[in-house]
């Protein structure tokens, strides 16, 4: 059913301006929910674009869009692509797969942008899962009462082996593959394969994903830090770091660090292999975070027999079903088997069905490209805005690294951007515990939040730059 656009114009201004009192957003979501309860918003009718809304209702585009947002996560609406939003059908209206709020609201009411971490937009992964569950539910009852064999895994591992065929991983077996709770647990299953003796020592980058810290204190592991320069690791820091800790373990993410967005060159990488091979210590790449396609050679394409490979579909399709993979070298993936089934008797078979069902249809390729499109659509919104201060960006990357002008401090400045209702996150979280923290902080691509939301929380960081607090005392 559709109802003429400025009647449903015209009906949601009535309603609003009935609304009591509040903030806008929520004016203007009672009144979408009224309309629709009333039925004079009635499933099927197309509801006004964003901005001519705003227009009408005398608010910003990015006010329109989070009421549209709210009552998308309500499934009282739904938004398609290219087509625009539109009242749900009852058939429609379902409990969401997984809900996650791109603000927060702090304690006087007002919004709170989170740009802690990036968050991915729905482009039809939702649906996309909740049919898999679907068919998954029409397989036989037989196979949710036996216990998981190797063999029942196969299919679901060579899901993986394809999912990742662009990738150079080298000479790749579903075998050489363990599936994962997420890429947290495969670090560790990888950290529990490699090391060894009381006090074995781990390296990681000086700024780094503080996952490897958080697994390898797990362990009781001594933790490294290696110095990086604008290429990432440093080899000569790295061999003397090796040599006098007599280290089992590097964790790198090359392809694109993580806060910094740099990545590392084939050349670079080829040196830091070099070390590895004198050094006889195993290298862990976490691919986790590069949301881009074409890439030099993998470690694990570069030491057959050092070179680990960690990855999920967290950063690409969902973070909520926690599915994650561990690729071991050669000759050695009956250690990270060993430590799989021992800790855990391996994953879930159903989660592993599910693995498959996704992993191995077209339009999961289709939805992850959009996905990454649409990131790009944020990255280059600040780079257009903050791009003229010390910023790393890569189009391919859910985040972006900067570094504070003189008079901020980066803790200083999250708390500063926090009053201005936008969540930053400090290098800090990145640094060895004792260790150097540049005054920086990096910002997360949240495709949650509308553009012009999203733009409008860049404006007010990029106000913060303009005006550092010890400014007039450097003067």
């Amino acid at each position: 059913m559709t109802v003429e656009k400025n009647i449903v114009t015209d009906t949601i201004f009535d309603l609003y301006a009935r609304q009591p009192d509040g903030a806008k957003y929520r004016m203007l979501a009672g009144a979408l929910r009224q309309g629709i309860s009333a039925g004079k918003l009635p499933p099927g009718t197309q509801l006004p674009p964003v901005r001519d809304l705003a227009w009408r209702l005398g608010m910003t585009p990015g006010t329109v869009a989070r009421a549209y947002t709210l009552l998308t996560d309500e499934d009282q609406l739904s938004a398609e692509i290219g087509r625009g939003t539109f009242v749900a059908g009852q058939a429609e209206q379902r409990p969401p797969l997984y809900v996650t709020r791109p603000w927060a609201e702090g304690p006087d009411g007002a919004e709170m942008i989170n740009l802690f971490t990036a968050r991915l937009p729905d482009l039809g992964q939702v649906a996309l899962i909740n049919q898999a569950f679907q068919r998954l539910s029409e397989r036989p009852d037989r196979a949710l009462l036996e216990y998981p064999t190797a063999a029942a895994f196969v299919p679901a591992r060579q899901a993986v082996v394809d999912w990742l065929s662009a990738v150079p991983l080298g000479v790749l077996n579903h075998e050489d593959v363990v599936l994962s709770h997420g890429a947290q647990s495969a670090i560790s299953l990888v950290m529990q394969a490699v090391l060894r003796g009381r006090r074995p020592v781990v390296m990681v980058e000086e700024l780094a994903y503080p996952g490897f810290r958080r697994a390898a204190e797990l362990l009781r592991a001594e933790i490294v830090s290696v110095p990086m320069d604008a290429h990432g690791i440093v080899p000569a820091a790295l061999e003397d770091l090796a040599r006098k800790h007599e280290a089992q373990l590097l964790c790198t993410s090359p392809e694109l660090n993580n806060p910094t967005a740099i990545t590392t060159p084939l050349d670079r990488r080829r040196e830091i292999a070099e070390v590895a091979r004198r050094c006889a210590f195993d290298v862990l790449e976490d691919d986790c975070t590069f949301l881009g396609e074409s890439r030099p050679e993998t470690y694990r394409a570069l030491l057959p027999e050092q070179g680990w490979f960690v990855s999920s579909i967290s950063k690409t399709l969902t973070p909520a079903l926690r599915i994650g993979f561990a690729i071991a070298p050669q000759g050695k993936r009956q250690m990270l088997r060993r430590v799989a089934e021992n800790g855990f008797f391996g994953l879930a078979k159903p989660l592993a069905d599910l693995t498959q069902d996704l992993l191995t249809r077209d339009e999961t390729r289709e939805i992850v490209r959009a996905v990454c499109r649409q990131n790009a659509v944020y990255v280059r919104a600040v780079v257009n805005a903050l791009g003229d201060h010390d910023l790393s960006w890569n189009e391919h990357s859910p985040f972006a690294w900067l570094r504070l002008p003189p008079g901020w401090r980066s803790a200083v400045f999250c708390l500063a951007a926090e009053a201005q209702g936008v969540q930053v996150r400090p290098a800090e979280d990145f640094a060895p515990r004792n260790g150097f923290a540049p005054h920086a902080v990096r910002i997360g691509m949240n495709a949650q939040i509308a553009l012009p939301d999203f733009e409008a929380a860049l404006a007010r960081l990029r106000r913060l730059l303009d005006n550092p607090p010890e400014q007039s005392m450097m003067a």
